[in-house]
């Protein structure tokens, strides 16, 4: 990723908090704050969309297009739309690739540890609602709002569309950082998890932000000096808000 594309995507940032400040708010109630999650390889623990190109692809072009996107010489939408060319795959055979697919197995236990503090988190995702919306279900989860791309089936061919582009920026398929700033999510606190080179710019506009170790988001804070909570597995963010919920229960007695 360029130093010129960074500083495109990292315009009018937030400064990110870390846990013992955000703490000493004691009477903020989880109910404050508006809770964003990637998806791949943050609540799976693997980047699902490329098993799926990996694997049901016709030949190896979907390569260039990754090396491309990697360097920044083309943006996601265009390597996408480059990859899903290549696979050939049904419903069927789409569906019984996802049924096989784990989740973190602290995701169900921290999705009702917010909802119970009347928070109801936000999936974002340049990936595909239809594996994200299968996968979720597959586990008993509903009715979380994902914010994501879309395909449809024909024949054994996957047909994207990208309704949620920004016009301004060409690098991501799906704006990450226009959904954030939606104006129903407005005047809460910002809490942001993901992994990767997508999370980037809807991280440096987030209050808190969650990086999984090991990966591009991570790095680029780290490099950057941006603060941010490393985390494994979704474990810690489970104790995180944990914390908080205890920490607010504390200071109303």
């Amino acid at each position: 990723m360029t130093s010129r594309y960074l500083e495109v995507i990292t315009s009018a940032p937030k400064k990110s908090s870390s846990l013992s400040v955000i703490l000493k708010d004691a009477g903020r109630n989880l109910a404050d704050f508006m809770v964003f999650f990637d998806f791949d390889n943050t609540i799976t623990s693997f980047d699902v969309l490329d098993g799926v190109i990996e694997k049901f692809s016709i030949n190896r072009d979907w390569v260039a297009y990754e090396e491309a996107w990697k360097k920044g010489k083309i943006g996601s939408r265009q390597c996408l739309g480059g990859q899903l060319r290549s696979i050939r795959v049904t419903r069927q055979a789409l569906c019984e690739y996802l049924s096989g697919i784990g989740i973190d197995p602290y995701f169900k236990r921290l999705l009702e540890l917010l909802r119970a503090g009347g928070i109801n988190p936000v999936i974002l995702s340049d990936s595909f609602s239809f594996m994200i919306d299968f996968i979720l279900k597959n586990h008993g989860i509903a009715g979380v709002k994902i914010y994501s791309n879309k395909f449809r089936f024909y024949k054994n061919r996957l047909i994207p569309s990208f309704p949620y582009t920004n016009n301004l920026c060409s690098h991501c398929a799906h704006c990450k950082t226009s959904t954030l700033s939606n104006e129903s999510f407005k005047n809460r606190k910002v809490i942001y998890a993901g992994d990767g080179l997508s999370d980037v710019c809807p991280a440096c506009h987030a209050d808190v932000v969650f990086a999984k170790n090991k990966c591009s988001l991570l790095k680029h804070f780290t490099d950057t000096g941006r603060e941010c909570m490393a985390f494994t597995d979704l474990g810690d963010m489970y104790n995180y808000f944990r914390s908080m919920r205890d920490t607010s229960k504390a200071a109303c007695l």
